[in-house]
C-alpha cells in the first residue's frame, strides 16, 4: 500500500507544495514544529534513508538544501534545522525546520496555523525559489 507521502506526490492527498524535480518533492508539513516547517521527500518510496542508493541520497540531499536555503530567505529564524528521524512514516523524509530555539527541534511544540496561513508562507518560500 501506499505511504501517505506516496499520494500527496500523486494529487491524492492536497497539500501545500513548495517544490518539485524529477526525483523530489517538498511540501509544508501540516503538523508544523514552527511555521515554515517543509518536508522533502523522494518520489520513490524507500522507508529508511541509509537504503536509498548513493546517487538517489545526494540527489534528496542538494534538493533540501535548495529548499532549507529559500526557507531561510523567506521565513524569520535563526537558522533551518535538518532532521531525518523516519519512525512517523515509512517514507523517507527530511524535516527542514526554521529555528528559534531549541524546542522547535524536540517534536514537542507544534504550531497551529489556519489554511491562510499554510498558503501565505508557502508563497513566501516558493517565491525565493524563483
Amino acid at each position: 500500500m501506499p505511504s501517505i507521502f506516496t499520494k500527496i506526490i500523486n494529487g491524492e492527498i492536497p497539500c501545500y507544495k513548495i517544490a518539485e524535480d524529477d526525483d523530489n518533492f517538498a511540501f509544508l508539513d501540516i503538523n508544523p514544529n514552527a511555521k515554515g516547517h517543509t518536508l522533502c521527500v523522494p518520489k520513490k518510496e524507500v522507508d529508511k534513508i541509509l537504503d536509498l542508493d548513493e546517487q538517489s541520497y545526494m540527489k534528496l540531499m542538494a534538493f533540501s538544501r535548495k529548499v532549507g536555503k529559500a526557507i531561510e530567505a523567506a521565513v524569520d529564524c535563526k537558522r533551518v534545522g535538518m532532521s531525518v528521524i523516519g519512525l512517523e512514516v515509512p517514507h523517507v523524509h527530511v524535516h527542514l525546520i526554521p529555528l528559534h530555539s531549541m524546542k522547535n527541534a524536540t517534536f514537542q511544540h507544534k504550531e497551529s496555523l489556519e489554511a491562510k496561513e499554510f498558503e501565505a508562507i508557502a508563497d513566501k518560500i516558493r517565491e525565493q525559489l524563483k
